[in-house]
């Protein structure tokens, strides 16, 4: 999604892009996503935040609850507060359909941009151009690279070294369900984050409200599997959350027993510098973060606006790679930072220690003010 998002980005602002994508054939897995105002600000740009806005849940609130009583520890306001503090709307939208239309505005604006089949392995570089390698032997040049290659990205080895993935300890569970199998007025159309001791969750709906998104965090120490698509059995899915609120049993058993998918998150090192002079990376390539702040997304999204602006800003390209690097490295850092921090917070071991910690703590306000209020097409890039 960062490299069609950047590709609209860059196709818009008059370069000619190519997108290379190793998979047989287009599409997206997973469930929902949410969009801040901060991502969202790039797809009004792009022209497909009306389409998005037309398929979208817009939450009430963000509300954390106890993983028990589902007392609400504490919320801030989304919907309509979100949109006049920040001129742009919060949005959760299933992932394929967010794909699919980063790809038709893609193709708009270049019907033959989109190439499958093509896993990229390195890449040469010299004054004048940069020839991207692919698995099957073939070759493609172009004035400038950019790996959105995902967090095993070998544009990002080629430029950084190879960069180890550590195991975070946690396994996230993920699930749907149709609302109509749920019980009238379950759960408000707000963002639930539900913690407890070693483990959290986090349901919205998306698809106009007709699905109930589930991602279920868990430590988890068998050996990690590193998948979108690694299944586990529906019995281990429901003892990792025994003992915690009706309203999560109820999802638990509603799932299809034959689609529990589990993936174990990995994180990878800050890195100090994302560039050649001919290449650079954006999204998980670049800054893989874990998704307790939901941003992972928005900040592949930003990258892309980010790098066009810059690409316009300094016409000398290695220049306008540091200009980009430069305004994007720390804050995706933050980014990462916060993501790791709740991780901690999200599962503490007592309600004591949760009551403890939200005491000392303003989610909505610490968020508005640094988090969503950024705007990457307006924000100074020096």
């Amino acid at each position: 999604m960062g490299g069609l998002s950047a590709a609209a980005c860059l196709l818009q602002d008059g370069h000619d892009v190519q997108v290379f994508e190793q998979a047989p054939k287009l599409g997206e897995i997973g469930a929902g996503i949410q969009l801040s105002a901060n991502a969202m600000h790039v797809l009004n740009h792009i022209r497909i935040g009306e389409a998005v806005s037309a398929i979208y849940v817009r939450p009430g609130a963000y509300v954390f609850r106890l993983f028990d009583t589902a007392e609400i520890i504490q919320e801030f306001s989304l919907a309509e507060e979100h949109l006049a503090r920040h001129k742009a709307p919060y949005n959760q939208i299933h992932r394929a359909d967010f794909h699919d239309l980063l790809v038709k505005r893609v193709k708009e604006l270049k019907s033959d941009c989109i190439h499958l089949n093509k896993k990229a392995v390195g890449f040469d570089e010299n004054q004048e151009r940069v020839t991207l390698k692919f698995d099957d032997g073939t070759l493609t040049s172009g004035d400038l690279l950019v790996g959105a290659d995902g967090v095993k990205s070998a544009i990002r080895d080629q430029i950084c070294g190879p960069v180890q993935a550590v195991y975070t300890g946690d396994a996230a569970w993920r699930v749907t369900v149709p609302t109509n199998k749920l019980p009238t007025n379950f759960i408000d159309e707000v963002m639930s984050v539900w913690m407890g001791p070693g483990r959290h969750a986090v349901c919205y709906y998306i698809g106009n409200g007709e699905i109930l998104n589930f991602v279920g965090a868990v430590e988890a120490k068998d050996e990690p599997i590193e998948s979108w698509t690694a299944k586990f059995p529906w019995e281990r899915f429901k003892s990792d959350f025994e003992g915690w609120n009706e309203k999560i049993q109820t999802i638990i058993d509603l799932v299809d027993h034959d689609s529990c998918y589990r993936w174990s998150m990995y994180k990878r090192p800050r890195l100090d510098y994302w560039s050649t002079k001919r290449a650079t990376i954006l999204g998980d390539a670049a800054h893989a973060t874990l998704p307790y702040l939901a941003q992972g997304a928005a900040m592949a999204i930003e990258d892309g606006v980010v790098l066009t602006r810059a690409l316009k800003q300094d016409k000398n390209l290695p220049q306008a790679l540091s200009l980009y690097e430069n305004n994007r490295i720390d804050r995706t850092a933050r980014v990462v930072e916060a993501s790791d921090a709740n991780k901690k917070l999200f599962h503490l071991d007592s309600v004591e220690e949760i009551r403890q910690a939200f005491a000392n703590r303003d989610e909505g306000e610490d968020r508005n003010a640094w988090l969503y209020s950024y705007n990457p097409l307006t924000v100074d890039l020096v």
